[in-house]
């Protein structure tokens, strides 16, 4: 079996004592990287400001190496907080009234993903299999193969891969679809991503597609395929249900008091269309008096690239909102919405969504979402609550039991919320029971074992 190289943009390491860290993904892959023996390599997090970063800084655990590296201050402005979250980010979000270009952030972008070429090489072998993840290093399978590397080299974007038209905006697109051409194996969340994929090659001129998942372009075959990333599926439910005697979940059902939990949980992004859903639900609590003062709607954001300008004023646009809500419907002993603006640790999540009986999920635009895999694997089977999800994110395409909501359409979400809460017990169960079945076959160990054997193919 090769050695396996995983190359992401932030790297986790396991915690204290060896044991992996929260989090569906980064159990997969240092399962993986474990079982091969292999290398994780990617920035620290950390800036060197205006010197040369240091070499990598190496830790051994187990039969996994993990290689960090620093940035320069000029790095993580132009690669990072620039090309990739300000430009690629939005594009690939639909968002082309918030991309901002600019060539010094585009020759940031490539400079740094040369960069890490550079600083990889001297750990691979000849044998070595490489799997990049995600829209920060695109470019780095071109760099390894001028270098001369002849490896398998795969490549998975999280997030969503958007249609010709949009992709077609953006001034360096065939630098980036040519970047892609240089991998083996190019792995998508969802088949409208791969075929999104498959049609700007085609519409632009610059390749074919071949049939059975194979392309060319730019002179290389290369094979393209969908695989959506799961969660640590039977693991999680475990957790839900022992998360029923967490002290912090055993106060929130106290303050709930009788009433319908409703929760949403999302990193703050304009992509995750959460102002929408606010609307949503203070149109469904006009609309339905009956629950006025028996429903409690949860809303857990956690900060997210706060060094970018849209972030730090969206966090105030939400809790405005959240503010102006309560302050127009609440009541002295009732507060409709509850809004929480940082991290909640996963063992109290858990718990929090079996209590909810709405799981509201209704990105914009997404390439998976996890949030929806994990709200139906924590559901009581017995009482199992019901997931209102956006058509627009990936899971849409996996979990059938949800209920399919457009979130631009406020009226129809807040229908979607009202169907819901009353929705019987018998519907319930044979939606979770179809959705949690999906969920359990196809987990993150299968999303990643599917990759690498697809890759080494």
């Amino acid at each position: 079996m090769s050695r396996l190289v995983v190359v992401s943009n932030r790297v986790t390491l396991p915690a204290k004592g060896g044991a992996a860290p929260a989090g569906g993904l980064a159990v997969a892959l240092q399962a993986a990287l474990q079982e091969r023996g292999g290398i994780w390599m990617g920035w620290s997090g950390k800036s060197s400001g205006s010197r040369e970063p240091e070499p990598l800084a190496q830790q051994q655990h187990g039969n996994i190496t993990y290689a960090l590296t620093d940035l320069t201050k000029t790095d993580v402005e132009e690669y990072y907080e620039g090309f990739a979250n300000r430009v690629l980010w939005p594009i690939c979000h639909y968002r082309l009234d918030l991309a901002e270009y600019g060539r010094k952030e585009m020759a940031g972008y490539f400079r740094v993903n040369r960069f890490f070429a550079h600083r990889l090489a001297p750990l691979l072998q000849e044998d070595d299999v490489i799997w990049v993840h995600d829209y920060h290093l695109i470019p780095l399978a071109a760099e390894l193969r001028q270098m001369g590397f002849k490896n398998k080299i795969g490549f998975f974007l999280h997030i969503p891969w958007p249609p010709a038209d949009v992709l077609f905006t953006m001034p360096v697109h065939e630098e980036i679809m040519r970047g892609l051409s240089h991998y083996d194996l190019v792995g998508f969340q969802t088949d409208h991503d791969l075929s999104n994929f498959g049609g700007g090659l085609v519409r632009e001129g610059i390749g074919e597609a071949l049939g059975d998942g194979r392309f060319t372009s730019y002179g290389r075959t290369f094979r393209g395929g969908h695989y959506g990333i799961g969660i640590e599926t039977a693991a999680f439910a475990d957790f839900a249900r022992k998360a029923a005697s967490n002290i912090m979940v055993r106060k929130a059902r106290q303050s709930i008091e009788g009433r319908d939990l409703i929760i949403g949980v999302d990193r703050l992004d304009y992509s995750k269309g959460i102002t929408q859903r606010i609307d949503a639900f203070e149109q469904f609590v006009k609309a339905n008096p009956g629950y006025h003062n028996k429903v409690t709607y949860l809303q857990i954001t956690p900060k997210s690239r706060s060094e970018v300008p849209e972030y730090e004023a969206m966090q105030r646009t939400v809790a405005e909102q959240a503010g102006r809500v309560n302050g127009a419907m609440g009541t002295v002993d009732w507060v409709p919405i509850r809004y929480i603006n940082r991290s909640i640790g996963r063992p109290v999540l858990a718990g929090l969504y079996r209590l909810a009986k709405i799981g509201l999920v209704t990105p914009l635009r997404d390439g998976m979402n996890l949030v929806a895999k994990e709200y139906v694997a924590a559901q009581d089977p017995e009482d199992p609550g019901v997931l209102v999800l956006s058509r627009f994110a990936g899971a849409a395409r996996e979990l059938r039991g949800a209920l399919l909501v457009n979130p631009y359409d406020i009226e129809g979400t807040a229908n979607a919320i009202a169907r819901g809460l009353s929705m019987s017990l018998e519907e319930r169960q044979e939606r979770w029971r179809g959705m949690m079945d999906h969920l359990l076959e196809r987990d993150v160990m299968r999303w990643c074992d599917d990759f690498l054997k697809d890759l080494q193919a």
